[in-house]
């Protein structure tokens, strides 16, 4: 992930406007009002706090694989987590619990318990960001989420300015949240993850994945074949980073799947009568999620979609929306990101709700 921002000069003198163009994988965004990095959980708070006492709004940034920064950037402080490390904290025969600093890069972290023969995180292979920022939008793929795995997460409370311990199951994860995603009152300092001491992956549950395996849903593989196979599958959805690559200039997926009652999924299925049965997947409460990439390439927003300014939707993976040429704006961006969702509830009625942080812009 090194390909994809560059370290400011750090010192003793005052820290100076950046545009955070430099530190997002979406390669957009305006100046920061000041811009300070941090190497460790202390320098993280200590940040924090001298930002609070100055007035600032405070931004905290790591990967910079989930946020979309608007043109004017961010008035504030923004700090730049860039913590490393993770060491074992609990073990017992069968497991293994490892805390890892929150900008410790998280495909680095896979593949370090695969190497290790920790069974887990092997699916959630090759997705771009920091450790900490997985607790945040409850990160999943094939199969996995880290809320199956994560036993407590480390924050600096803002509110009470004190660092807490909070425990998972007060977290409030839920699909592709936590009480962390709308709320700037914490901010991740470590993540706490148990994982099976296992040569083989944890059951495959994702259909797509157990065909490039060769086996059956419910079926284990050995973990190196599971994380090779995961990162094959998002390297032909431009959904493993590439300096080279424009499609892959993005947050990955922009909209989530909506998740519909049983009366809004019927009528979904009466307005695409034509079209075949939309795909779904059943959830808690009789609510089905259904494929926003199906949703938006049915409305007629195909891969390659062009948007203003070389924005265009990638061309291997509808529900990625990329800086394509490199030079755009977020304004450019937001404008794509609005007529896939209007067009996408003109047609079908269903709405769209984008899965990165936004900052200092609105879709």
């Amino acid at each position: 992930m090194s390909d994809v921002y560059a370290e400011p000069t750090t010192g003793a003198g005052p820290a100076v406007p950046s545009a955070l163009a430099r530190y997002t994988t979406l390669r957009l965004g305006g100046p920061a009002g000041r811009l300070e990095t941090a190497t460790s959980t202390e320098e993280i708070v200590q940040k924090v706090q001298d930002a609070q006492r100055r007035d600032d709004q405070v931004l905290i940034l790591a990967g910079g694989s989930n946020v979309v920064v608007g043109d004017a950037g961010f008035p504030g402080t923004v700090v730049l987590v860039r913590s490393r490390g993770l060491r074992v904290v609990a073990e017992d025969a069968d497991t293994v619990t490892v805390r890892v600093e929150a900008g410790e890069p998280w495909d680095d972290l896979v593949a370090t318990t695969v190497a290790n023969g920790w069974s887990g995180l092997e699916c959630l292979s090759g997705i771009p960001g920091s450790a900490g920022a997985t607790p945040i939008q409850n990160v999943g793929a094939y199969g996995q989420e880290v809320a199956e795995i994560i036993t407590g997460v480390e924050v600096y409370d803002r509110r009470d300015g004190r660092v807490d311990r909070i425990d998972a199951a007060d977290c409030g994860f839920a699909y592709r949240s936590s009480i962390f995603k709308y709320s700037d009152r914490w901010v991740v300092l470590t993540v706490d993850f148990r994982l099976h001491r296992s040569p083989l992956s944890g059951p495959v549950r994702y259909a797509e994945l157990a065909r490039a395996l060769g086996v059956e849903v419910g079926d284990r593989v050995p973990l190196a074949d599971a994380r090779a196979t995961v990162l094959r599958l998002r390297a032909g959805k431009g959904m493993v980073l590439d300096a080279a690559d424009p499609d892959t200039w993005s947050v990955g997926s922009f909209f989530t799947n909506p998740v519909l009652d049983r009366e809004a999924y019927e009528l979904l299925r009466e307005r695409a009568a034509d079209l075949g049965e939309p795909p779904s997947w059943p959830c808690p409460g009789d609510m089905v999620k259904v494929s926003a990439a199906w949703l938006i390439d049915k409305a007629g927003f195909g891969k390659g979609h062009p948007g203003p300014e070389g924005t265009a939707i990638s061309s291997k993976h509808t529900l990625a929306l990329t800086n394509h040429s490199g030079t755009a704006s977020t304004a450019a961006l937001v404008a794509l990101a609005r007529e896939i969702r209007d067009g996408v509830h003109a047609r079908f009625g269903v709405p769209l709700h984008p899965e990165p942080v936004l900052v200092n812009c609105q879709i």
